[in-house]
C-alpha cells in the first residue's frame, strides 16, 4: 500500500482550527513558518484571514 499524504487540519499542531499545523506537516515544513506567512497575507489586505477560515470549514480533520 502507498504512502499518500493528505491534506487535512491538525490535531498536534494546533492554536485554533488546526489549519497551519496541517499545511505544516504536509509540506514539510516547521509550523511557525506557515504562520507567518498567514500573518503576512493577513496584513496584506486580510487575504490571509480569509484563507484561513475556509480552510478552516474545508480541510477535514486529523484522525
Amino acid at each position: 500500500m502507498s504512502d499518500v499524504k493528505k491534506l487535512c487540519r491538525s490535531s498536534k499542531n494546533k492554536k485554533i482550527f488546526g489549519v497551519c499545523g496541517g499545511f505544516a506537516e504536509y509540506f514539510d515544513v516547521d509550523v511557525t513558518i506557515m504562520r507567518i506567512i498567514f500573518l503576512i497575507l493577513f496584513f496584506a489586505g486580510s487575504l490571509g484571514l480569509w484563507a484561513y477560515l475556509i480552510c478552516a470549514l474545508v480541510m477535514p480533520a486529523d484522525k
